[in-house]
């Protein structure tokens, strides 16, 4: 491997991705797509905004007469048809790489084209057979990705460091995880100068949904005494915890800073090292809950990504504190010990009327999201009472509900969470 001057490059998690920071964007990846992949026909997936900016005439420039297409934009939420859409073009173009410069919907919508494609699965029926949801007996017949990828994220979803990618079937208005050990970027391109036209709520929200990692991640059942054992269990947790307590320390401070300083680079730097920390855990078995097994419905209903986390995470909290058991409060008590031990953050929780002898897990995060100016319940962000009980029956199909750390077994239950989420 060359290295160019200034560059930082390491193993973010195993056995991908590698990580590129300290370059130009467009200038790691004319390198790294002729050097590391050798690569001589590029598709580019880019968001339909930055395509109209010069951070995509800079890649074009720099990747030159190794492009041979671009796919400009993928809608919210991945639709099954958009990712068909890629597929059949990565086919018919010979392909050797693919490059997203955008976040969210690109990077899922690239793993699931690859998958696609790995597996001649063309039409929606054969897409259909390639999901976590789909007979066992199909997946395991499933072939590996044989296109890399680069992402060069520009925002904080963290989709670029996990092999699972939510697309949607409009059939049904169901997002289904597609996933496989090969699928997902090879390499991630970290540069924070190009996120700073990200648009703040977009960049903010998805600054929330590595929050959600963290928190959920810290959390999680996989830390209930008897789960996630084995030899060394103890040793195994304390390492895995402190890598989520690592995450969320620079995540919250910086996400303040950037609210206030959008143009400080240095805070920008710390949120994106930060997003990379609840993968290790993840990677390590960590489970998600039910802020991640709602929020994933969410998106169907036209709900942005981030701004899942924003309007779920307060009041999954305060159910799984009201209904759980001394555990469960322990484990929420490490989250508390994070928010109030940064200074910064301590004093915007103050400001907030909090106290540290008094406020919970979810009062703390409700007080963070009022900070940062996002939305704070369902009805912030479009949804009505209206919608709740088709919510509640899709979420009790997704994979993060069974790993909630309080159990839930009724939709009811979910019913109740939403109603703490709707607002006045």
């Amino acid at each position: 491997m060359v290295l160019l001057e200034g560059e930082t490059y390491f193993q973010a998690l195993k056995p991908k991705p590698f990580v590129s920071i300290g370059l130009p964007f467009a200038q790691a990846c004319k390198h790294h797509a002729a050097e590391t992949f050798g690569a001589k026909r590029v598709y580019i997936i880019v968001s339909s905004s930055i395509s109209k900016t010069s951070s995509f005439t800079d890649l074009k420039d720099a990747l030159g007469d190794s492009v041979v297409g671009v796919r400009y934009g993928i809608r919210p939420h991945v639709p099954w048809t958009d990712v068909l859409e890629v597929a059949a073009d990565l086919r018919d173009l010979a392909a050797d790489l693919i490059v997203t410069l955008g976040a969210g919907s690109l990077t899922d919508g690239a793993k699931v084209a690859a998958l696609a494609v790995a597996n001649s699965a063309f039409t929606l029926d054969a897409l259909d057979k390639l999901h976590i949801g789909a007979n066992p007996k199909q997946r395991a017949t499933l072939q590996a990705c044989t296109i890399p990828t680069i992402n060069i994220p520009t925002s904080l979803s963290g989709g670029e460091y996990n092999t699972s990618g939510g697309a949607t079937d409009a059939r049904n208005h169901r997002k289904s995880a597609f996933r496989h050990p090969s699928s997902g970027a090879q390499l991630v391109i970290l540069d924070p100068a190009l996120t700073v036209s990200t648009p703040e709520r977009v960049w903010l929200s998805s600054g929330m949904r590595a929050i959600d990692h963290c928190v959920e991640g810290l959390c999680s059942l996989w830390f209930r005494p008897g789960e996630g054992g084995g030899e060394g269990e103890d040793s195994r947790k304390a390492e895995v915890e402190a890598w989520l307590v690592k995450g969320l320390s620079l995540l919250l401070p910086s996400l303040l800073v950037t609210k206030r300083h959008p143009n400080d680079l240095d805070a920008r730097r710390s949120e994106m090292l930060g997003v990379i920390e609840p993968f290790r855990a993840f990677q390590s078995g960590v489970s998600m809950g039910a802020s991640h097994g709602i929020g994933h419905q969410l998106g169907p209903l036209g709900v942005g990504h981030g701004e899942t986390s924003c309007v779920m995470l307060p009041s999954v909290l305060r159910w799984n504190r009201d209904n759980g058991d001394a555990w469960v409060v322990a484990r929420q008590r490490k989250v508390l010990d994070v928010f109030w031990s940064d200074p910064t953050v301590e004093d915007a929780l103050k400001r907030r009327g909090l106290s540290r002898d008094t406020a919970g897990a979810g009062d703390v995060v409700a007080a963070f999201v009022d900070e940062l100016g996002m939305p704070a319940c369902l009805r912030d962000v479009g949804v009505g009472r209206d919608q709740l009980r088709d919510l509640a029956r899709n979420a009790m199909t997704d994979r993060d509900i069974p790993t909630n750390p309080v159990a839930i077994g009724r939709v009811e239950q979910v019913a109740e969470i939403l109603e703490m989420a709707l607002g006045e």
